[in-house]
């Protein structure tokens, strides 16, 4: 079974969200947009976009976490991964989603960080 395929976006919290966007626009380049992140478009793949985002500290979506910061991995089967996930012992979130931006599920892994899992969309 494949596993992670790609990295769907980095995502994390800062005291001054709006000055991190800038610096990271001034200095690195990133093209911030206004809802608060940018998208980094694979040429070759349109599934293979990254999203990038800075949002203010103190939300609940990192949680269980205490970490500034989650990681989106891209997954080619969820379901099949998150199966497999609890019987190797691993502790999976029981909460998942399913949108019209795919379907999410949640691991934290060794350290405490909550890892989101994300199966794109068909086609």
């Amino acid at each position: 079974m494949k596993r992670v395929t790609g990295i769907g976006g980095i995502f994390f919290h800062a005291r001054d969200p709006a000055a991190l966007r800038a610096w990271y626009q001034r200095h690195l380049g990133i093209d911030v947009q206004p809802w608060g992140g940018a998208a980094f478009m694979a040429a070759d793949d349109p599934a293979g976009t990254t999203i990038w985002s800075v949002s203010a500290a103190g939300g609940d979506g990192f949680k269980p976490s205490t970490a500034p910061f989650m990681i989106n991995y891209r997954v080619a089967d969820l379901a099949a991964l998150l199966h497999a996930l609890r019987e190797e012992g691993c502790e999976v979130l029981e909460r998942t989603d399913d949108s019209e931006y795919g379907k999410f599920g949640w691991v934290m892994d060794p350290e405490g960080n909550k890892v989101e899992l994300w199966e794109p969309p068909a086609a």
